[in-house]
């Protein structure tokens, strides 16, 4: 019998790290933190889309991804603590599903920044002060398993202890490098309805000797990046391997101006969840979708336009900020919500850095549609007004809204972001090779 977190939700079997909080309906999880507020409260709409160009270049490694946008690099999205080593220390970093392994900043670091604007203690790991830290070397299995993936590199010169080591570079021009590290990474278990404290799991993650470009950053800066993709050095893979935890992670992102959130690895179970297929043989998580609804009606958008290619296809992506529709559908989406819209209770006002934009001091549920996204195997993705309306500003106590998924202009990508995947658990089965959601309040 799976273990009660809520009325209605249940996870069959989770690990979460060290922490006591309750929201989206979880009893205990792995705590989300939202960089910034949403848009309206301090930041301008080009500078998010600046910070989800800078991440698309991170998780879409082959280049083909450009979006022409102004304004400049702000601050990352999500960001949670882990705790690694004996004795256990506390690192910051960044959740990202668009890349594999957890690293984060060693004490012989190049480049590494020691203080954050956001409001975080930065620390770096010492592989010597840790009791059970050991270095991982290439004829390690671990880091031949990242060969496969590109994720290990072992050099052939300058490397006499024949050290396991990685090199990430950005087509924005930054970029870490370092070497593999084994050690504890500290967990609660939930099994049945009892939460085991204090266990751990040894796991590979990387210990960064060298940072560069926005990775140095300041205003923006965490001990490093928790990779949550697919491949064989990702936690989730190596815990799944080990036998400790489900080969599934789940999160829900809050919507509102708190922001935050949670995640757990670990597959939530509830009747109202809906899955679709992930695409096979994708570097990342890659739906298929066939159709856009809007108010029940199907818009006429061809389905080639969001076929899977080399240059096209379905990503999600909790670290982006906004979302982003193909350019082939993109036009019949606008077009479909401004005919729905009730005229009478709003009036259209100019673009504000190229975005559809209204006034209106009506309820933006009273007055906008509802939109679908409709997926292969019959999953329907439900967007309410307010998760894909974006508030900007007031004009004599008007409120302007504008439509805040994007344009991927000579692209035939479909990115779902932070807005779209706001208010839903998302659940990531990978050993089905799924992802399913559903809305809670």
């Amino acid at each position: 019998m799976p273990a009660p977190i809520a009325a209605g939700f249940w996870i069959s079997l989770a690990l979460i790290f060290p922490a006591a909080v309750v929201v989206c309906s979880f009893s205990a999880a792995l705590t989300l933190e939202r960089a910034f507020p949403r848009t309206g409260h301090g930041l301008a709409l080009n500078q998010l889309k600046e910070r989800d160009r800078v991440r698309h270049r991170r998780i879409l490694q082959s280049g083909y991804l450009s979006f022409p946008v102004n304004g400049t690099y702000d601050v990352g999205l999500y960001f949670t603590s882990v705790q690694l080593g004996t004795p256990p220390q506390e690192f910051y970093v960044q959740i990202d599903s668009g890349s594999d392994v957890l690293w984060v900043g060693c004490n012989s670091c190049s480049g590494c920044p020691t203080s954050s604007g956001l409001g975080i203690s930065l620390n770096l790991f010492n592989p010597s002060g840790s009791s059970t830290a050991s270095l991982v070397s290439c004829s390690d299995p671990r880091c031949t398993v990242g060969f496969q993936s590109e994720d290990s590199v072992c050099p052939t010169q300058n490397n006499p202890n024949n050290q396991c080591s990685y090199t990430f570079q950005y087509l924005d021009g930054s970029g870490t490098s370092g070497y593999y590290v084994s050690d504890l990474m500290h967990l609660d278990t939930v099994v049945g309805s009892s939460l085991v404290s204090n266990s751990s799991a040894t796991v590979v993650f990387g210990c960064s000797t060298s940072e560069t470009g926005d990775l140095t950053k300041t205003d923006s800066a965490v001990d490093g990046i928790f990779g949550f993709g697919q491949q064989g050095l990702s936690i989730v893979t190596q815990l799944h391997s080990q036998g400790v935890a489900p080969n599934a992670f789940s999160h829900c992102l809050i919507g509102s101006d708190s922001g935050g959130g949670t995640l757990v690895l670990g597959e939530i179970v509830d009747p109202n969840i809906v899955y679709t297929p992930l695409v096979q043989s994708q570097p990342h998580y890659n739906l298929n979708l066939e159709s856009i609804s809007v108010s029940g009606q199907t818009l006429s958008i061809d389905s080639s336009v969001f076929a899977t290619s080399s240059n096209g296809g379905t990503i999600v992506d909790s670290g982006t900020t906004l979302a982003y529709i193909a350019e082939g559908a993109y036009a019949p989406l606008v077009s479909g919500i401004t005919s729905a819209v009730s005229q009478s209770s709003v009036r259209s006002v100019p673009s504000i850095d190229g975005n559809k934009c209204y006034q209106t001091t009506s309820n933006i549920s009273e007055v906008f549609p509802t939109v679908n996204l409709n997926f292969a195997g019959g999953a329907s993705m439900l967007l309410y007004p307010e998760d894909y309306l974006l508030q900007l500003n007031s004009v004599a106590g008007a409120a302007v809204w504008c439509i805040g998924f994007q344009q991927t202009e000579g692209q035939g990508i479909t990115i779902l972001g932070d807005l779209f995947l706001q208010n839903k658990i998302i659940v990531y089965d990978l050993t089905d090779q799924r992802i399913g959601w559903t809305n809670y309040d």
